[in-house]
């Protein structure tokens, strides 16, 4: 009998400073941001997402965006999501950055 996959993977919003629109890659992968909206990477993790978060800005398998720009999470893009198996978090992630580049947001993914 297969084991049922355990609902321990998050998906996680950072916001970003706005200050991550002066470097040329983000704004390459954001062509049609909408002035005024928030700037944000979309990730998941097995990890409870502020401790990700925390790793994220202490250089432990950080993104360089959230290192250097991360200000902090945005629970209200994400929480009624959590937890999740790791397919299902892994799918989110996508959709998730997929719905907020839709919405207008500057959105980066590892």
């Amino acid at each position: 009998m297969p084991r049922k996959a355990r609902a321990k993977h998050h998906v996680y919003v950072v916001e970003l400073d706005d200050r991550v629109w002066n470097n040329g890659r983000f704004r390459r992968a954001n062509p049609d941001y909408q002035l005024g909206k928030p700037f944000v990477y979309v990730g998941m993790t097995g990890l409870d997402p502020d401790i990700r978060f925390d790793k994220h800005k202490a250089g432990i398998q950080a993104n360089s965006f959230v290192q250097e720009f991360g200000l902090h999470l945005l629970p209200a893009l994400y929480e009624r999501y959590n937890p999740m198996t790791y397919e299902d978090a892994r799918l989110m992630e996508v959709d998730l950055g997929i719905a907020l580049r839709k919405a207008g947001y500057g959105v980066w993914q590892a």
